[in-house]
């Protein structure tokens, strides 16, 4: 049992559902090695769930994740983080694995990992009233799973900014700089990534997943994109896609997710 994520699937939904990811280690969700692999975890498992059509994450009302637990690693040394750092690194990047859509709903704080955890959705939607930023260089420290995404969502200059001040950015400019893609009041904020998420619950899961993997894939999206397109065409999506398309025009298909 996770000690410090829930998982969730959403009812009222059609066959396939929307699953919600919790992070839920109050008061402020400090993100340590524990939560982090128990996030993957629970990723894991919705990857291998063809009931889950979309993810959200979530923390509380309050706040999304006030950044890395320090007090756990103050007393790490250069060979014991060395030992941790690639699982670690796999963890905070668990988002960017599924082949779901995903969207982070963010409240209060993301700040540091819990930026970095958001940093690998394919949406992130906050309240108006949100700050974010990756502070680890207040610590000593870097990022050790979101330079890369930072730098690919808003350009390496605008990231060298957020990493090397370490600052916070508030809802406008985090939305100027392409950092979030919505920003709603406070209390919608949930709700909003709850209904983008069920836009996906009708929608061909093969293509949505092959489509994630070329976006993941960076420089080499072009093969990867071949491999992807031509698998398509063994699947019962594309010749559901295809024959409705051609009968009655886009947006006619049943999917069925395989």
């Amino acid at each position: 049992m996770a000690e410090f994520v829930t998982l969730d699937l959403l009812e009222g939904a059609p066959a396939r559902r929307v699953a919600v990811l919790r992070i839920a280690r109050p008061p402020m969700n400090l993100v340590n090695a524990q939560l982090a692999r128990e996030l993957a975890r629970a990723a894991d498992t919705v990857a291998a769930d063809p009931a889950v059509a979309a993810v959200v994450l979530y923390g509380d009302e309050r706040v999304f994740s006030a950044g890395d637990d320090l007090t756990e690693l103050a007393g790490l040394s250069a060979d014991q983080a060395r030992a941790m750092a690639g699982d670690l690194q796999r963890d905070l990047g668990c988002l960017a694995r599924l082949p779901q859509p995903t969207v982070a709903a963010i409240t209060g704080y993301c700040l540091g990992g819990g930026l970095e955890l958001a940093l690998g959705a394919d949406r992130r939607i906050i309240g108006d009233n949100v700050k974010l930023g990756l502070p680890q260089i207040k610590a000593g420290l870097i990022p050790l799973a979101g330079i890369r995404r930072l730098s690919l969502l808003i350009g390496p200059g605008p990231a060298k900014d957020l990493v090397y001040s370490g600052r916070f950015v508030e809802a406008d400019e985090a939305r100027t700089l392409g950092l979030v893609d919505e920003v709603v009041p406070p209390d919608d904020v949930y709700t909003a990534a709850v209904h983008w998420a069920q836009r996906f619950t009708d929608g061909p899961a093969r293509a949505l997943a092959a489509a994630k993997a070329v976006f993941e894939a960076g420089p080499h999206g072009l093969d990867r994109a071949q491999t992807e397109w031509s698998d398509l065409f063994g699947t019962e999506d594309r010749r559901i896609g295809t024959e409705s398309y051609l009968a009655d025009g886009p947006g006619s298909a049943a999917f069925v997710g395989r």
